[in-house]
């Protein structure tokens, strides 16, 4: 059943989106793999486009029309991402080349200078690979030690454990916000409080928070916080890391090469200030550009409304995959559960692979993702080797939604 009065944000924003108006399989297009990567808006593909035919050039460098444009075009994004989550100043976004890139990052330049053997970072299980793999690394170079928070019985982030887990030795906490695969919003908040009382120091993943609702990191109170342009109307190949100044001004560079020296001299070398300490050699400037035009994008559609509009769209597909008797959701799905959930789920069918599954949903014209969505530990501690994912996005629509479950229900009957 379509709720025709919940429509209006996504009627009002599909035909922003080019990609939404072509077909697949003779189907039109369906693409519930928004976790994976957004769609992109035509401003944000008109810019990219605009870049490169008007204004290409080197930032920071040039003194000519085109470098000065460029360098207040490059800088205007990172001003934009600064309001967008708040940051105190625009010197505390980093620019990368995606969230991974900045998780690393700390692990590689804070870690290895301020960590030693027997200090203690706290994970959960749930986390993305890109927030395991860099700390395992760091582990094998200082022997720290690795503790993973489980789920508690809502197949949500155990907070109670967690309490369990930190200690005087706890030097960071390093979760995700918003889970690319429970759907689950983590109590980021509570956790940050928590760990303050030990001093430990924090870093928030927010690839799948930062496009679906307000971040606000002097709220928030974390030293660190990562982010990707590509999940969030952005194009690909760039992201940031935030970071209080204070922390980012007291470890040291961790590229090094043209475009973040101040002099070079033949013995030693000065660093710019912050953030080009941080950004070595010729940046992602067309990406950079485009990202803050994606920015300025959802805050015209405004945060609150995506959120708002989104958890009433998760509600609705929780709700019709859960009347399929043969499904299997996982994560958070009671009533009271679902106001911290969004628009991500993923789900097993008894029978049905999640990879024959997506195969005969992609036949329909309907793109979801199936396998382990870059979280083995958390598929692991479940005891699935693979499950299928559908993440819906603000351009997603209830008719959409009746249209998968219409096509999953006809697999089963096939099966």
């Amino acid at each position: 059943m379509v709720i025709n009065q919940e429509k209006a944000l996504a009627e009002k924003v599909r035909n922003d989106f080019p990609i939404l108006q072509r077909t697949v399989n003779g189907k039109p297009l369906i693409y519930f793999d928004n976790s994976e990567a957004s769609q992109k808006p035509s401003i944000v593909i008109n810019t990219l486009k605009d870049y490169y035919e008007q204004h290409n050039s080197s930032v920071h460098r040039s003194m000519h029309v085109l470098g000065k444009e460029t360098t207040e075009a490059y800088e205007g994004a990172r001003s934009k991402l600064a309001k967008f989550i708040n940051a105190a100043s625009p010197q505390e976004i980093i620019f990368t080349r995606n969230a991974t890139e900045g998780i690393n990052l700390v692990a590689n330049d804070w870690g290895i200078n301020n960590l030693t053997a027997g200090d203690e970072i706290i994970i959960s299980v749930m986390e993305h690979h890109s927030n395991i793999v860099p700390w395992q690394v760091l582990q094998q170079k200082t022997g720290v030690v690795l503790k993973f928070v489980e789920l508690d019985e809502n197949e949500e982030f155990n907070l109670a454990q967690f309490q369990t887990l930190l200690s005087d030795r706890t030097r960071l906490v390093s979760v995700v916000h918003l889970s690319n695969t429970l759907g689950c919003i983590n109590p980021v908040e509570k956790i940050i409080a928590l760990a303050r009382q030990e001093g430990a120091k924090i870093l928030i993943d927010t690839c799948q928070s930062l496009p679906h609702l307000p971040i606000d990191v002097q709220k928030m109170d974390c030293d660190w916080l990562v982010g990707s342009g590509y999940k969030m109307c952005g194009p690909t190949g760039i992201g940031f890391l935030y970071g209080k100044s204070e922390l980012l001004r007291s470890i040291p560079p961790l590229l090094t090469g043209g475009e973040m020296v101040d002099r070079v001299f033949r013995n030693y070398t000065t660093y710019k200030d912050l953030p080009h300490k941080f950004e070595a050699v010729t940046p992602s400037i067309a990406d950079a550009i485009a990202f803050g035009a994606a920015i300025d994008y959802l805050s015209e559609i405004g945060m609150d409304n995506i959120y708002a509009y989104e958890t009433k769209l998760a509600k609705y597909l929780l709700k019709q995959l859960q009347q399929i008797q043969s499904i299997r959701v996982y994560g958070p799905q009671s009533e009271n559960a679902a106001v911290g959930k969004l628009a991500i789920v993923i789900f097993t069918i008894e029978g049905i692979p999640a990879k024959d599954l997506s195969s005969h949903l992609d036949m329909a014209g309907i793109a979801i993702n199936a396998g382990l969505h870059a979280t083995q530990p958390l598929h692991d501690y479940l005891g699935v080797e693979s499950t299928t994912r559908a993440s819906l996005y603000f351009y997603n629509t209830y008719s959409e939604i009746d249209a998968f479950i219409a096509a999953i229900k006809k697999v089963i009957n096939n099966s």
